[in-house]
């Protein structure tokens, strides 16, 4: 239907356009995309089998939505993709506030120029991304803000009565007629802001300042709740949760590979820094690891959730060390090493919440510690596992390599060594390169260097080695030769 041509009810009427509601028009819409394999929630990973199905059903039952899951969950960006199923256009009176249907009016304004105008009335028409409104619920958020209230300048330029209706200023939901309208973080709305959504769910009533008001909105209703806040905050009044049609859990990704491509997607990242900045697959899932380890950490506060913003944000953190040290040592391009894992730091410190003894230990410590243990338990995917007890009469495939760190007076990487003084440092531990041949001989070129970084840190988190961190850098020991210097 071309809508330039369109300008009024009776052009409407002659192109057989036929209206219906916002549930219908996803609902049918949705149809259209799974019978033709159309993706409707793209760049959503993670939830093909779960959650969006899920939605999918609540759309085709034609419900109001309640995204329930902790932070960084993508609840709003689902929210925000179901626009993509709205149609491009739809047609409304001109002029009328509330995106009146001119097949189904419901503002006085609109009846009362349908009523003069017949098929002459003026047309509009709306595009989809008009009609998504958002709503981030606070305390501070009043009835007069969601639903209307009465205007006194409009009393006083129209020159009439608080007793007449049209006096009303309509609120976020009567002008997101015809929209999608999303509240986020519905448990912070106060008890009372929530029993007026009631009617506006189920039956269409709205009042204002004394003003029983008919309004049959037609809303697609989408809320967003975590459920820490149900015992933090507030909660969700019993009567609007059984308005709701269906309530939808979120979840993290269940695996380090969906983590990172989220990453990837979502990283704020500029194409010389992709150019000059080399981040080893192996970074990329000691990165995600890190998230994986906080959600179980006894340090954080696990219902509180770990954000996917961490891993992103400790993305962009990792490229911008490697990129500060390249700037300083004067290195055109580089590669991300371990050590540049001390500057996601701030971005971890950031995202999580903690209990009583993580803050007694101290935010920074934390963040060492899911570091630490991310290395831990990738380890054993790459190399030989080291038990806590060994046989005495078996030979352990580090033996030559810590026996190395014996016979030498210690071994430092200054944060800022060029990526060639780096290289020369490495590959001065001739033990940490057979041990590469014989278990990651498959490794590309590029990714060697962190790998074998990468085995000095494993060895310390089983107690092979020793690391102290001092102001230039880091340096590691054999274990034994350690206590001695202590003592």
């Amino acid at each position: 239907m071309k809508i330039d041509s369109i300008n009024t009810l009776g052009d409407l009427k002659k192109a057989g356009y036929s209206t219906r509601s916002i549930k219908d028009e996803l609902r049918e819409n949705l149809i259209h995309n799974i019978e033709n394999k159309i993706e409707s929630f793209k760049g959503i990973h993670g939830y093909e089998d779960s959650v969006i199905p899920e939605l999918e059903r609540a759309i085709l039952s034609r419900h109001n939505i309640n995204l329930l899951g902790l932070r960084g969950q993508a609840k709003t960006r689902l929210a925000r993709l179901m626009v993509n199923l709205l149609d491009e256009f739809i047609p409304f009176v001109s002029g009328s506030e509330i995106n009146d249907d001119p097949f189904n009016p419901i503002s006085r304004y609109a009846k009362e120029r349908l009523n003069e105008e017949g098929d002459n009335t003026a047309i509009s028409w709306l595009h989809r991304d008009q009609r998504f409104a958002e709503k981030l619920a606070t305390p501070d958020v009043t009835i007069a803000d969601l639903i209307g209230d009465v205007d006194p300048i409009k009393a006083a330029n129209l020159k009439l009565s608080y007793a007449d209706d049209r006096v009303i200023h309509y609120g976020m939901i009567p002008r997101a007629n015809r929209c999608i309208f999303v509240i986020n973080e519905l448990p912070d709305l106060q008890a009372r802001i929530q029993v007026a959504l009631f009617n506006i769910l189920q039956e269409g009533d709205i009042q204002i300042r004394g003003f029983k008001v008919r309004l049959p909105l037609d809303i697609q209703f989408l809320f967003t709740a975590n459920p820490e806040d149900y015992t933090n905050r507030g909660s969700i009044v019993t009567p609007l949760k059984d308005r709701i049609g269906s309530q939808i859990l979120t979840h993290y990704p269940e695996s380090i590979e969906t983590a990172k491509i989220i990453t990837a997607q979502e990283a704020n990242v500029l194409e010389n820094q992709v150019a000059n900045i080399y981040i080893p697959e192996l970074a990329k899932e000691l990165l995600e690891q890190i998230s994986f380890e906080a959600r179980q950490n006894e340090f954080v506060d696990a219902k509180s959730g770990i954000s996917a913003r961490m891993s992103i944000t400790g993305y962009e953190n990792l490229i911008s060390t490697a990129e500060h040290r390249a700037l300083k040592s004067g290195d055109k391009k580089t590669t991300a090493r371990l050590s540049d894992f001390i500057g996601i730091i701030p971005a971890i410190t950031g995202k999580v919440e903690l209990v009583y003894e993580g803050e007694q230990e101290g935010a920074d410590f934390v963040a060492n510690n899911l570091i630490e243990n991310a290395i831990q338990s990738l380890f054993p995917n790459y190399f030989p596992k080291i038990e806590k007890l060994e046989k005495q009469d078996s030979v352990s495939p580090y033996e030559d390599l810590v026996n190395w760190f014996f016979e030498s007076s210690g071994f430092e990487l200054h944060d800022g060594l060029t990526d060639a003084e780096y290289e020369e440092k490495l590959n001065a531990i001739k033990p940490l390169e057979v041990l590469l041949q014989n278990y990651q001989q498959d490794i590309s070129e590029k990714d060697r260097l962190f790998m074998k970084e990468f085995v000095l840190w494993g060895l310390v988190q089983f107690n092979k080695l020793s690391k102290r961190r001092f102001t230039k850098g880091i340096q590691f020991k054999d274990l034994y030769g350690s206590y001695i210097s202590g003592l």
